[in-house]
């Protein structure tokens, strides 16, 4: 077996590491200087209350607040933006000469019109994300926004929750050299949507939930292509709710792997922890929540822990809209685009194909779900 501490797992080198200043790295969201274009939501379901209060902090002007039930559009405006119009219709907004950004934060079926419909009246569009069923639907719209010459942008949130983008920062600058294997482990409570129609959803944490952590794989993995997907999922003994509550994938790249890890009925001890592993370093964020992290960042140089500002359910809602604007403003494609988001999908359809019949599956290969 060796020497422990000459082998490299020994107590006595983990306490020679020095501490050191951390990197200053850009992981905050930043919005344009001077382009503030009228906006219009269209959806007001539960998570738009994250959508409206970070836009009323960034100072952005919602002047249309759209939803089938006029009663949930009009809670968001008296909640948010009591100077808005409220809807019923998402044509009527889409009629208004004076709105350039729309924020499509309905379920994904009826999406699609919505968005299609957005990008005909040359709407620039920020889409709730996962972002469609179909990966022959995202190139279509993809295509749709270049001929219309609008920008098309996806709500992947995590991107810009402080950890995880000063990881990918971290990353970015080369501080770990080339990723070997990233870690995702995730202990969490979702036993929330018992008494919602998310209840219904067998896959739900494959497909509404870990598409977060398959979209920061691709993140965090950029520029490198991945062979396959494994994936399983089980029921635990005590779950009430119907979708299995415990996930496991495995992302072959190769030379690297993406391995992660769900368990949705954790009511105790939750914690949700990345560990990054490069050939000259490891990154490692670690806490009881989403939003309570620290990162740490393990070199030859020693140990290092920035103090981050923000959290994901300020930043990150704030980021996907703030890059959509800046993209705009820059005549450029965000980094958030539906085009970039087909890698992401690609993992998450693999996933879910995988867990249903038991054998690993080529990302891409996977053009569609039928149902989740």
């Amino acid at each position: 077996m060796g020497n422990p501490s000459q082998s490299g797992y020994g107590i006595s080198q983990v306490a020679k590491a020095s501490r050191i200043a951390a990197p200053i790295l850009p992981y905050l969201p930043r919005m344009p200087r001077d382009y503030r274009p009228k906006i219009g939501l269209i959806g007001a379901g539960g998570i738009t209350e994250y959508h409206l209060r970070n836009y009323k902090l960034l100072g952005l002007d919602i002047v249309a607040i759209c939803n089938p039930s006029r009663e949930r559009a009009e809670k968001r405006r008296v909640e948010f933006y009591p100077e808005a119009a409220v809807y019923s219709d998402h044509r009527e907004v889409l009629a208004r000469d004076d709105i350039d950004v729309v924020d499509i934060a309905t379920h994904p079926a009826p999406r699609v019109q919505i968005i299609e419909d957005a990008l005909r009246a040359k709407k620039h569009v920020l889409s709730q994300k996962p972002f469609a069923l179909h990966l022959d639907t995202v190139t279509r719209l993809s295509d749709l926004a270049d001929q219309q010459g609008c920008r098309l942008a996806v709500n992947q949130n995590a991107r810009w929750a402080p950890h995880f983008s000063y990881l990918n920062q971290a990353i970015r600058s080369g501080l770990i050299g080339d990723v070997a294997t990233i870690d995702f482990n995730v202990q969490f409570d979702h036993s929330w949507t018992l008494h919602t129609p998310f209840n219904e959803m067998h896959h739900l944490i494959l497909f509404d939930f870990a598409v977060h952590w398959f979209d920061i794989a691709t993140v965090f993995m950029e520029g490198r292509a991945a062979r396959s997907v494994s994936a399983n999922v089980n029921r635990s003994a005590e779950q009430t709710i119907k979708p299995p509550s415990l996930a496991q994938i495995i992302v072959d790249y190769g030379d690297a792997q993406v391995r992660m890890s769900f368990n949705a009925l954790v009511k105790h001890g939750q914690e949700d922890r990345t560990t990054i592993c490069g050939s000259l370093g490891t990154l490692r964020s670690f806490g009881p929540s989403l939003t309570e992290q620290t990162v740490t960042l393990h070199t030859v140089a020693g140990e290092a822990s920035p103090q981050l500002d923000g959290n994901w359910f300020v930043n990150g809602f704030q980021g996907s809209m703030a890059e959509l604007l800046c993209a705009i403003d820059e005549n450029r494609e965000p980094s958030n685009s539906a085009r970039n988001n087909l890698r992401t999908l690609e993992l998450c359809f693999a996933a879910i194909a995988s867990a249903n019949d038991g054998q690993p599956k080529i990302p891409g290969s996977v053009r569609s779900i039928n149902s989740v």
